[in-house]
């Protein structure tokens, strides 16, 4: 049985993600989306938050997970019993910090390899970044996002305007 892990911020989970997510769920028996304790960052959405929406937009993936964790990835990939991790490319920039990472892990976990998948042309271009700033500004972030997710980040940029 093939266990996998695919880790992130997913603040908030794209369609990126989710085109990631569903591919890496064919790919393996079980799939855990491990979702980052960042302290470094400031999200937009909670740590509780982020496992919740990504609950909603993977339940109909019977073999998907959703769990949260801090520290480092490799240790988070044992803690679960997964034996990969899954990480999405957008283009050659990804690749060389992706790679470096890869690598990296790969000294610190020998046993646990890295899957890398290429993400859909048409969401090459997309990261959460890019979406929290159109939604700042006004801008329509359907195309982006689950119809619930953009409900959701259109609401937290609401709520922060009023504070």
């Amino acid at each position: 049985m093939v266990t996998a892990i695919y880790p992130g911020s997913f603040d908030p989970v794209t369609n990126g993600h989710l085109d990631i997510i569903e591919r890496a769920s064919k790919l393996t028996d079980r799939l855990i989306i491990g979702v980052l304790k960042n302290n470094a960052k400031t999200p937009l959405f909670s740590l509780d938050e982020r496992v919740n929406m990504l609950k909603k937009v993977t339940g109909h993936l019977e073999n998907v997970s959703v769990q949260s964790f801090e520290g480092l990835t490799v240790d988070f990939a044992r803690e679960t019993g997964a034996s990969a991790i899954v990480r999405g490319l957008r283009a050659v920039t990804d690749f060389e910090y992706e790679l470096q990472l890869a690598q990296t892990n790969r000294v610190l976990a020998p046993d646990i390899d890295t899957i890398f998948l290429t993400t859909n042309l048409k969401y090459s271009y997309l990261s959460s970044s890019i979406v929290k700033e159109i939604a700042g500004y006004g801008g329509e972030i359907s195309e982006f996002l689950c119809p619930e997710v953009a409900e959701l980040v259109q609401e937290k940029i609401d709520e922060r305007r009023r504070k």
